[in-house]
């Protein structure tokens, strides 16, 4: 029998599952059983490329009663085939938003193709698309004598494409806020409601009325709804992966959290058995991060704290055109994940953490073009730092530190970045040591409190902390004092303890202590 064919790029259930074709299909039907079964009005946020696309064209078959395409799927022998609901199918994920006339169009285009394939007129006219939205599911329901199935996809992208034109973001929120809103007087005739996208916008800003709007984005129940686990990866690809080490996979692609399994971005996962299983950035290489570099230009942070940051629910759900909080974007768009979840005076927390290497090396990479300027002269500082770090050769450490601060050119310095950042001098020396792919824990916590940064190798651990304009020694000396590289002295691995520190006058490192204890 041939080999199954890989579906990059295939987002339609009828496709991937013709015999024909031939295509790998990661059966999903058991958790999308449970969806339905428990409840009608769900949004879910997921990263860009993480297969909520293919769960939506799961859900029309399904709901159409398309049988043959589930044959040998979990759900087979436990739907009802003999129901078949009318489906409304939206999508903004292609088209211009930059004016109202461009915005308009896309809405008309979505409801004229439902209109053609449910074989339903609007009696009210195209440009008034609520009155023809909300038309369109009473007919359907009272032609096919079935409540209507509501499927929208990349259901925020207008307000994306936009987010740093705050005006426009605004104007194309209210707009989707006034389209949603058609549904809330209509639930005699909904049956079921599927919301995608990748942010999660306040739902009192952008789902106005839907009060009954289950958001299932961090649901354990839900959790693998998209994406690949690490067995669902082994069992359904195992031919193409001979050979391929599974804990270096899992080390550069699996790691986002939702509180089941950990999950692949499924795009990785097919680029990566394609192209030769040869590691690479796939994921972050699709997609345009220079939405982080606007945010951070206003929005002063120390890069470490980023990873290891702990948010709460809040802060989670306030995301809006008018409060955009880094950390919160940075989870929403994948570049972060839950770490844990823990409880804290009767209120749950979660810690977060950049997902795997992939992210780590790309994210850092994008951080040390930001904060340097760096492009051409980084690799030989980056090979000197890993080559210094695997050797334990602290001196070569401390000059190529030194080189690294002089050849940050002026105009970091008269563009104001350095000022823009608390810890910058921390953050640049961050931003390089993670873009070479180390284990690496910053705000490394102890029972003493915590330490700026813990490198973490097979055959040594270095404890390093910053000081900025402070007495000399006062670096070393605090890490001593607290402690803070004991929880390494348990095993036979050397340990490094780092002072640095840096006079912002001189820009540059003026003091390197260290000792192995």
């Amino acid at each position: 029998m041939n080999m199954k064919k890989l579906p990059i790029g295939i987002q339609t259930f009828a496709k991937l599952r013709d015999p024909e074709e031939n295509y790998v299909y990661v059966d999903k039907t058991e958790i999308l059983l449970q969806l339905v079964e428990s409840g009608e009005y769900f949004f879910l946020s997921r990263p860009r490329r993480f297969g909520k696309s293919v769960m939506l064209s799961t859900l029309y078959e399904l709901f159409s009663g398309n049988r043959d395409l589930f044959n040998g799927l979990y759900i087979e022998d436990k739907w009802d085939w003999e129901r078949k609901f009318p489906v409304i199918r939206i999508s903004f994920g292609s088209g211009e938003f930059r004016t109202e006339e461009k915005f308009d169009a896309v809405i008309y285009h979505n409801l004229k193709h439902n209109q053609q394939w449910l074989a339903i007129s609007c009696d009210d006219p195209l440009d008034d698309p609520g009155f023809c939205f909300a038309e369109l599911i009473r007919n359907a329901a009272s032609r096919y004598k079935e409540k209507v199935v509501i499927l929208i996809d990349e259901y925020d992208k207008p307000i994306l494409d936009h987010i740093t034109d705050r005006e426009l973001a605004r104007s194309n929120r209210d707009k989707l806020k006034g389209f949603y809103s058609i549904m809330k007087d209509l639930d005699e005739y909904i049956r079921f409601v599927m919301i995608t996208g990748v942010s999660k916008f306040a739902k009192m800003n952008l789902f106005s009325g839907l009060n009954n709007l289950d958001d299932i984005t961090i649901d354990e129940r839900f959790a693998t709804i998209c994406g690949y686990t690490h067995q669902e990866v082994e069992r359904s690809f195992a031919e193409r992966l001979q050979g391929v080490d599974m804990d270096k996979l899992r080390e550069w692609y699996n790691g986002y959290n939702y509180f089941g399994d950990p999950l692949y971005n499924p795009f990785d996962i097919l680029l990566f058995l394609s192209k030769n299983r040869e590691y690479r950035p796939y994921w972050w290489s699709t997609g345009n991060p220079s939405f982080l570099i606007d945010l951070l230009n206003e929005q002063r942070r120390y890069l470490p704290e980023l990873e290891n940051c702990v948010v709460d629910d809040i802060i989670l759900d306030t995301f809006d055109v008018d409060h955009i909080d880094l950390v919160a974007l940075l989870w929403q768009t994948g570049y972060l994940t839950f770490a844990e979840k823990f409880t804290r005076r009767d209120r749950l927390f979660y810690r977060l953490k950049v997902p795997n290497k992939e992210i780590q090396l790309s994210l850092n990479e994008l951080l040390v073009d930001y904060l340097t300027n760096q492009r051409q002269d980084k690799i030989p500082l980056q090979d000197s730092l890993y080559d210094a770090l695997q050797a334990g050769d602290l001196e070569t450490f401390h000059k190529t530190l030194h080189a690294l601060f002089a050849g940050i050119p002026y105009q970091n310095y008269a563009n104001k970045i350095i000022e823009r950042y608390e810890g910058y001098y921390a953050s640049v020396i961050y931003a390089y040591l993670a873009s070479l792919g180390l284990p690496l824990v910053a705000e490394d916590v102890s029972s003493k409190g915590r330490v700026d940064m813990s490198i973490i190798l097979p055959q040594a651990v270095y404890v390093i902390e910053f000081k900025v304009d402070n007495a000399p020694g006062s670096a070393l000396e605090q890490i001593k004092e607290k402690g803070y590289h004991r929880k390494y002295l348990a095993d036979d691995r050397t340990v490094y303890i780092i002072g640095i520190g840096f006079d912002s006058n001189k820009k540059n490192i003026t003091e390197f202590e260290w000792e192995t204890v």
